[in-house]
């Protein structure tokens, strides 16, 4: 009788848990986005309810290994240091009025400007990665730079000015009219820089990233940011390197400018910044560069900006990656990654063609779109979260936490190899096209 009971309760709790997963998609499809929600229900995912270091929870209390994030978990969720200080902020002063001083964001911003290179001083806070780059391309503007020089397959965001340095034209085309004219190079391609750069000359800003993240994990040759510096400072342009993703450990360094010593008129923060609790984006400039905003300051204003709460989340997020060593852990971590999955590509040839990465920013390149889509599900049923690629969409990612624990590592490699060897068997006809 106890067993039926028992049978009984466990079969109303899967009832309760998949009512609550469709009650929460037909609110999406009503009120946020019927696309996402056809998406959602067609593939059965899952509520994120909670998270926890490593980890995300769905409604069933299902654990998921996230190595996904795009870039933001760096010291994983909810890191107790991080909540600490944005929980007692928020019992204190969560947003000021603007009008007094805020001890926060100064002290956060002292914080940040101590971790990058000499001569960065001052900080713009946003709450976007977006809104860094907005911050960028005006400040650049302030300073007689309006011809815009980006590359192909960067990715920078998608409000208007950011757009306008963002190279997918899928995303561009919609609102070409709207957009501040900017010239695409490719990346890695120093002939195609210098050449941009001789025609933009002292009005010239290049905006490029380290390692292009949501261009497909796209490692540019040694020498080459070192190269795209020397020729901005020879043509009197600005240079706004994006670390958006790329900082704050994620590349197994602070940042990735420093593999060739390159120090930026402006860096871009964000994701890592947020600690994975507070959304916080930041512009960090050098003395001259931010002159303008020093000498007019209502020039860049946001009600949001810099606000406590956010401030708090930024200076414990780099206080705790500084204090963990978190710089050498995710580059320990990225090099062991890498040396597992190794071999995932001359066993499985046929249908991947690249396993590429720098520290805990890992590409998976599959041979075509569907096979990443395919893959991506698949991860997902073995609990396994992984990134998308807005620029390439034949790249999964991988963006794990720098604390992942050797079971951790275990579970992700076998997640890949399980569903790499499912597509092999489901796609035995499938034949790569030639590169």
């Amino acid at each position: 009788m106890t067993t039926m009971v028992n049978v009984s309760e466990s079969r109303d709790a899967r009832t309760s848990e998949e009512a609550f997963r469709r009650e929460v998609i037909h609110r999406h499809r009503k009120h946020v986005n019927k696309g996402m929600a056809r998406v959602s229900d067609l593939m059965g995912t899952h509520i994120e309810i909670r998270s926890a270091g490593n980890y995300v929870f769905d409604e069933r209390g299902e654990r998921y290994l996230d190595c996904g994030g795009y870039g933001v978990f760096t010291i994983g969720h909810c890191h107790p240091a991080v909540v600490k200080a944005v929980t007692e902020q928020l019992g204190r002063l969560p947003l000021s009025t603007r009008s007094l001083v805020n001890p926060e964001v100064a002290a956060a911003a002292e914080t940040l400007s101590a971790i990058t290179p000499a001569g960065l001083d001052y900080v713009y806070f946003g709450c976007s990665g977006a809104e860094a780059t907005e911050a960028g391309i005006k400040l650049a503007c302030l300073n007689g730079r309006t011809s815009l020089i980006s590359t192909h397959g960067g990715y920078h965001g998608k409000t208007l000015g950011a757009l306008s340095v963002t190279g997918r034209e899928s995303y561009r085309a919609p609102f070409a009219s709207l957009l501040a004219p900017a010239e695409f190079v490719s990346f890695g391609d120093v002939e195609q820089m210098a050449a941009a750069l001789a025609r933009a000359g002292a009005k010239g800003c290049v905006i490029v990233e380290p390692v292009q993240a949501e261009g497909g994990v796209i490692i540019p040759p040694d020498g080459y940011l070192r190269e795209v510096e020397r020729l901005c400072r020879h043509h009197g342009a600005f240079l706004i390197l994006d670390e958006i993703q790329t900082g704050l450990a994620r590349l197994g360094t602070w940042w990735g400018l420093e593999r060739e010593n390159v120090v930026p008129d402006l860096l871009l923060v964000g994701k890592a910044l947020s600690g994975g609790v507070v959304p916080v984006s930041a512009l960090v400039a050098s003395n001259a560069a931010f002159e303008k905003l020093n000498q007019f300051p209502i020039l860049h204003t946001s009600t949001f900006s810099g606000n406590p709460l956010a401030a708090a989340a930024a200076r414990a997020a780099v206080e705790t990656i500084r204090d963990e060593n978190i710089v050498l852990r995710a580059r320990a971590l990225g090099d062991a990654l890498l040396t597992r999955l190794d071999s995932l590509r001359p066993r499985h040839s046929r249908l991947i063609r690249d396993v590429r990465g720098r520290g805990i920013l890992i590409g998976i390149e599959f041979e075509a779109d569907f096979l990443a889509g395919d893959f991506m599900i698949e991860m997902l049923k073995k609990n396994v979260v992984v990134s998308y690629s807005l620029n390439a969409h034949r790249v999964v990612r991988l963006t794990p936490s720098a604390l992942l624990s050797e079971a951790d590592v275990q579970w992700l490699v076998a997640a890949i190899e399980a569903s790499v060897a499912i597509l092999n068997e489901r796609y035995t006809d499938f034949v790569p096209e030639e590169a």
